[in-house]
């Protein structure tokens, strides 16, 4: 009969390693997306998941966090690490996607209801948040990337600007035409004649 104390089993740890997120500005669209996918494959990064805005990757606690953020920086990405930033920058990139359904659907869920919903936050905060890093309201950045938009449409030459009107949920031709004017200075036909002021990236808006 054995009396003397067990010696404990050691088990190995299989607990799954955690992921981590990047939040990144200046990510625009789908060719951004694939940028940084690659970019970070390049460096040896585990790379799970890219959307706008963020890289989901695997456990980066070997990674050498500066390599990758040098990496981005030479692609004109950025590295977001204060919580208040990255908030922001998630507001950016749904009113992005808000503005995308809206062209495609003609939907008309107020663009308030939809930032609400997709970050699960109040819309009060989220407005007060965005105005107090940007030094602007969501509905101003919202107008800037609608009129990058139909400037997009006009030069393209497709549509009529009544079209356009209806596509990006303007209320009337007239009211976008104001709008246009207000934003960019010149009237939409002085646009369509000279295709001047340019288009501007939406990464600078």
């Amino acid at each position: 009969m054995q009396t003397g104390k067990s010696t404990p089993v050691q088990t190995k740890d299989t607990s799954p390693m955690k992921n981590t997120t990047l939040h990144i500005k200046n990510m625009v669209c789908l060719r951004c997306i694939v940028a940084v996918r690659e970019a970070l494959k390049r460096i040896g990064v585990e790379v799970q998941h890219v959307e706008l805005g963020y890289a989901e990757i695997g456990d980066s606690s070997h990674l050498d966090m500066h390599l990758i953020e040098e990496t981005l920086k030479a692609l004109g990405f950025e590295l977001i690490h204060d919580k208040e930033k990255v908030l922001v920058e998630e507001i950016k990139v749904k009113i992005k996607e808000h503005l995308q359904y809206l062209d495609k659907t003609q939907a008309t869920e107020p663009l308030s209801l939809f930032l609400s919903k997709s970050l699960g936050k109040n819309y009060g905060y989220l407005s007060n948040r965005f105005s107090k890093l940007e030094s602007r309201t969501i509905e101003k950045y919202m107008v800037l990337l609608k009129i990058e938009r139909v400037k997009e449409l006009l030069d393209y030459g497709e549509l009529t600007l009544s079209e356009i009107a209806t596509k990006l949920g303007y209320s009337s031709v007239h009211y976008l035409s104001a709008q246009f004017k207000k934003v960019t200075g010149v009237s939409v036909t002085h646009y369509k004649k000279n295709l001047t002021p340019k288009r501007k990236f939406l990464d600078d808006l």
